[in-house]
């Protein structure tokens, strides 16, 4: 990840690993917060100039520091939040992802999470080689990565694409999911004590809602590694 915080250095990332976490099932709790996260979304934003939002134009500029056209390719907070904006309700997925779709409306930043069964090396934050492929979620077709692109990694897998735009099939949350990372990803306005808040809110919904066990980590330019 060195090389990432070497060209983005304002950027931190708030990581909650968690093991025997319970997904199946709904649960009424986090649904209702995710309702609530949404009114408070219509409330602060409209979708008009949404782009030049701080929240958002941060990431706009990050897209485009990878050549990646912005415009086109939205970071996941964005998406997330032009969808609630037009009138949808995000709807359940599994627990871990209610919980870190919510995370992501209330601190308006990018937060993903894959299932660890699936992944067989180190979990890496880099730039795209170029001849790396990718199944986006709810896809079948092999993607070839672009070379430069930000990409999380696990060797040659391609576990998210375009930093926190889309993520992979094989790796994804499900309710049989025990063992997950979860990932906040953060840009300004959002600072390292921002992070530490939001990665810690994250952990305690997930082991009060999914009974997991968790660890957190905070990643800086000064300190961009981590085990567990």
């Amino acid at each position: 990840m060195e090389e990432i915080f070497e060209r983005f250095p304002d950027f931190v990332c708030g990581i909650v690993a968690c093991s025997n976490a319970d997904n199946k099932g709904e649960n009424q709790t986090l649904t209702k917060l995710l309702r609530e996260a949404e009114t408070d979304i219509r409330n602060h934003f409209v979708l008009e100039g949404l782009s030049q939002n701080p929240f958002f134009h941060s990431w706009r500029k990050a897209y485009s520091a990878f050549r990646t056209d912005p415009t086109k390719f939205k970071c996941s907070s964005e998406a997330l939040v032009r969808r609630v904006l037009k009138g949808d309700n995000i709807r359940h997925i599994n627990k871990l992802v209610d919980a870190y779709n919510y995370i992501s409306l209330k601190y308006r930043t990018p937060v993903g999470g894959e299932d660890l069964a699936a992944i067989k090396e180190t979990i890496c934050l880099r730039f795209a080689d170029g001849d790396e492929h990718f199944v986006a979620l709810g896809g079948d077709d092999e993607e070839l990565v672009e070379k430069g692109e930000v990409v999380y990694a696990s060797g040659k897998e391609i576990l998210c694409r375009k930093w926190n735009w889309r993520e992979s099939e094989r790796t994804k949350l499900t309710e049989s999911t025990e063992n997950a990372i979860l990932v906040i990803d953060a840009l300004p306005p959002l600072t390292k004590e921002d992070v530490k808040k939001s990665t810690k809110d994250l952990a305690t919904l997930v082991s009060e809602y999914c009974n997991a066990k968790t660890v957190i980590f905070v990643l800086t330019a000064e300190n961009n590694q981590t085990s567990w």
